[in-house]
Formats: C-alpha cells, structure tokens, sequence
C-alpha cells in the first residue's frame, strides 16, 4: 500500500485530482452523519476484503445469486448486515433488489447507516480503481478522527423513487446545507441525498474525475485532456460492464 495517493506515480496526475483524493481520504476518516471515524475505516476495510472474497465470486458467477450458500470472507470488525450489503454492493451490485434491500435493513441496520455505507462504497471504488488503472497499491488507511456522527436526518427526505428516502429538490431545505447545483438534477445526484454529507463528499470527488455539474449538458466543449464523445463512450462500456442502469 503507499501511505500517500500517487505516491511513485510513473504518471502525472492533474493536482486537483491529487488534492480531491488527500481530501476524501480526510472526509471519510471523520465522523460522518450515522458512523463515527473508526467504524466508517472499518468499512473501507471491507470494502477491500470484499474483492478477494470467493463467496462473492461464486455468487457473481451464480445463475441467482440466492443459488449458492456460504459465508463471506470477512474482517471480523463489522456487522452481519454491513458485510452483507458492503460485499453484495462490492461484487453483484446489478442484481440488487428492493426485498433484499429490506432484509438488510431487518438486520439490525438504519436506513441513515445503509445509505451512509453505500456512500463510502462509492468513493473508495472512484479512488482505488483510480489508483489501480495507475499501476499503484491502495492507499494505506488515514488513522481515525474523534468525534460524534451528527445524527442529521434531512426532513425532507422521504420514500418516492427509489426504495429508501430521498430529498427531492423541492423538498431541500436551509439546514440540509447545499445539496443539489440546481433544481434540474438527474435521480443519479439525488441517490445519496437522505445523509447531505455523503452526498456532497461523494460529489466532490465524482466532479473532479468526471465533469462538474455545470458543464455536464455543455456537450459542445470539455475541460479535460479528451473529447465529451470519447468520455461518454468510456462512462458507458464501464456502465455496462457494472451491469449499471445509468
């Protein structure tokens, strides 16, 4: 592992991506809205031992993926339920429903935890697959940063398109803090809004290795190194490749 993003890189790497990284890093080693420090860095951990996880694999293989039995391979630091929905969002996310999706949530974990989770997933898959495609090892884990989750629930938040509560953009309010660029945003941005700060957190670093929210539907230009045509091709093979809706 290297205990800095892009450390020995045999690349350049654009600074902005190099500053989002330390940042996220940062972001996701301090208590969040429903997990404090140390329990969302167990979830990294976990994010990572899901990759090597051949319960996984024989379940991605699978023709169902209730079609085989056993266990995953696990940390040890983590709850039933959050290595269940960490290494199925890992592994298989295509074939996730809303049944299991409640059976997860019977298993002892709030919708605030689910979704807080799912947001971690996000960000490490962005920064590791990152680092991978450079030729580089995960970064090391920052250590822990104390402090309480802030427990904010948005009161907007409710059940409408998606199986758990969201913030629609009418319903955003002052003490969600900035949520949404604009009120025209794709379902896509709003899929993590129930906890604002895995929201943003994600966003943040999202934008920087794809394109920020204001020049997404400028088709005509692009503010990276290649064309918005070749970008799109690219987000679209991986999107299948992910069995991905989008």
């Amino acid at each position: 592992m290297s205990s800095t993003p892009f450390e020995n890189c045999a690349y350049e790497v654009r600074q902005d991506i190099v500053e989002t990284h330390k940042d996220a890093w940062g972001r996701i080693a301090s208590p969040g809205t429903w997990l404090d420090g140390a329990r969302r860095l167990a979830v990294v951990a976990e994010i990572r031992q899901a990759r090597s996880c051949d319960f996984c694999s024989e379940i991605k293989e699978a023709l169902s993926p209730y079609a085989v039995t056993g266990a995953h391979s696990v940390t040890g630091a983590l709850s039933d339920a959050e290595v269940e929905l960490i290494h199925r969002t890992v592994s298989d996310p295509g074939r996730l429903t809303e049944p299991w999706t409640a059976e997860v949530l019977d298993s002892d974990l709030t919708q605030g935890e689910f979704v807080e989770i799912v947001g971690i997933i996000a960000m490490v898959s962005v920064m590791d697959t990152c680092t991978m495609a450079l030729g580089l090892p995960d970064t090391d884990l920052p250590d822990a940063i104390a402090g309480e989750p802030t427990r904010y629930l948005p009161p907007g938040a409710k059940v409408n398109a998606a199986w758990l509560p969201i913030v629609e953009p009418e319903d955003a309010v002052e003490t969600d803090e900035p949520l949404y660029p604009s009120p025209k945003v794709g379902y896509i941005y709003r899929g993590l809004s129930m906890v604002p700060e895995s929201m943003r957190n994600y966003w943040a670093l999202a934008n920087t290795h794809y394109l920020p929210g204001e020049y997404v539907y400028q088709f005509d230009k692009s503010i990276r190194a290649i064309k918005r045509p070749q970008m799109e091709i690219i987000a679209a093979r991986v999107s299948a490749l992910h069995q991905c809706a989008y």
